[in-house]
């Protein structure tokens, strides 16, 4: 567990027990199955260790302040952690842009995106570099 959880990362103690949960799923079912597996054990796993969670909890995305439609994430973790699942052979710029997408649109800092389809379990930890400026220069403003 300790290389999952790295002290630089906001989080990083929950973020590391998800990581840790998705590694006990990958190891029993393997690569090969679709994503909704996946999801499904992953839920199970995380209940077994008490982490709070929403699965496929729909949440609104707006542009310039209008709501323009919804978007599933597959996890919410404790209120501050989305976690993207895929079942691919292999992520492409594309997931993370996705996975990035996804946190600008939910005003989350912290993100993970895990894909289940390799032969070894791929996750990648994401961090929303405009939320996290926005926070700073927020801290800035009241320090002043």
């Amino acid at each position: 567990m300790s290389e999952i959880v790295n002290k630089k990362y906001k989080y990083s103690e929950l973020t590391g027990a998800i990581i840790g949960c998705a590694m006990k799923v990958h190891s029993a079912l393997g690569n090969g199955f679709q994503e909704v597996i996946y999801q499904r054990c992953l839920a199970i796993e995380m209940e077994k260790q008490n982490l709070q969670f929403a699965r496929e909890l729909e949440m609104k995305i707006y542009y310039e302040g209008i709501e323009v439609g919804t978007r599933r994430v597959d996890f919410l973790v404790g209120d501050c952690i989305m976690v993207e699942l895929k079942a691919l052979t292999k992520l492409e710029d594309v997931h993370l842009s996705q996975a990035l997408n996804y946190l600008e649109a939910y005003k989350l800092e912290t993100g993970l995106l895990i894909n289940f389809g390799t032969k070894s379990l791929e996750f990648k930890r994401i961090s929303n570099e405009h939320k996290i400026s926005k926070e700073k220069i927020s801290e800035i403003k009241k320090s002043s």
